[in-house]
């Protein structure tokens, strides 16, 4: 396994954290889905000085807004009171490239069964016309959705995750009931990877299923600069090993100033648009994993906290995270650490081997 090279001492940052519908019937086997390895982004003004010929240094006039969005840090004028929207996507090799990834505020990465992750990807500031493929939901990534107050959208369901959202405390839309319908396929690839929904689509199932779809979003809580500690180490290209066949890269783009996703050494960019996906803020925490029934399915602890890296310009932080109403968020010194306005990925790896082994490219 890889083997990473951690910083000394680190210094610390200031942040701050910012009904029910009607049972339906599927005529699909809506209980389980068995899923093996396989299956399942000037104004200047100079003004001469009457007693000098010299001429002042140009000003740089800043931007204001009235707000910010919620989930991104971003200035806007206009916040819509839209609840966010998450959408399972598929990460299986016959899956890529996916659809409207790019558009996500926040994505979460996590193990499903096997060696092969899956994307819980929530949108709020940006409405892609189009997501996915949608994949089929699990208990751990619903736990994340709640944290948000989202709206939550899978084709599919494991058994923990359908008696969770069947318990009403989370309003979603099942591709096993809207196959066809909401949900379409893609002739171009093979089922199960070929399901996506519309953005209005998604909106318009929820609605009629009563759910409420407008509220205030909480705020998760941004600087400018982002984290500012003398002990950060520089973190240009950074690997991730979530298994000896799967890994995904960061590596910094200077220029944007955000970093850009690889995944098994090639660019990962979207099915229809081929601007490489990338996030201002990567977040990389390790969590206990275990393997709770033959077909592979994990229990991930999500609840009780544990070590992370958060990287920002360029830089890697290393730091502790918290569950804090669900939403997992970085802590130095007792102290939450800010994100830096753009998007962000959340990278959840197993606790054993953890960020020492499968973390790689953290300069000392």
């Amino acid at each position: 396994m890889k083997k990473m090279i951690w910083t000394g001492a680190l210094a610390a940052c200031v942040f701050t954290a910012g009904g029910c519908a009607p049972e339906e019937t599927s005529t699909e086997n809506e209980t389980t889905e068995i899923e093996g390895v396989d299956a399942e982004q000037e104004t200047v003004s100079q003004e001469p000085d009457n007693q000098q010929e010299s001429v002042k240094e140009p000003k740089q006039e800043e931007s204001y807004y009235e707000a910010v969005e919620p989930l991104t840090g971003e200035g806007t004028n206009e916040v819509p009171p839209e609840r966010p929207l998450a959408v399972m996507i598929n990460n299986h090799p016959d899956a890529r490239p996916q659809t409207g990834l790019a558009d996500a505020d926040i994505v979460y990465e996590a193990l499903t069964e096997g060696e092969l992750t899956r994307f819980l990807a929530i949108y709020q500031s940006a409405h892609p016309e189009e997501i996915g493929p949608v994949r089929s939901a699990r208990d751990y990534f619903v736990n994340l959705a709640e944290g948000y107050d989202a709206m939550y959208v899978a084709h599919g369901w494991s058994p923990g995750a359908r008696r969770m959202l069947q318990s009403g405390g989370v309003p979603y839309l099942n591709g096993l009931f809207y196959d066809g319908t909401l949900f379409h396929r893609s002739n171009e690839r093979r089922a199960p990877h070929n399901s996506y929904i519309d953005y209005e689509d998604a909106v318009s199932g929820l609605e009629n299923k009563g759910y409420e779809l407008q509220k205030d979003v909480p705020a998760n809580f941004y600087k400018k600069d982002g984290f500012s500690a003398s002990s950060a180490a520089p973190a240009e290209d950074v690997s991730v090993w979530y298994s000896d066949k799967y890994v995904v890269q960061f590596s910094y783009n200077q220029e944007d100033g955000t970093y850009e996703r690889s995944s098994d050494n090639t660019a990962f960019t979207g099915e229809k648009a081929a601007e490489q996906i990338e996030a201002s803020n990567v977040f990389i925490i390790e969590a206990p994993h275990r393997v709770v029934d033959e077909a592979g399915r994990r229990k991930i602890n999500i609840e009780d906290g544990g070590s992370g890296l958060l990287l920002q310009h360029g830089e890697a932080l290393e730091v502790q995270w918290r569950n804090e109403g669900g939403r997992l968020l970085p802590y130095k010194n007792g102290e939450k650490v800010p994100f830096q306005p753009g998007k962000t990925w959340i990278n959840v790896i197993p606790a054993s081997p953890g960020l020492e082994e499968s973390v790689e490219g953290i300069e000392s």
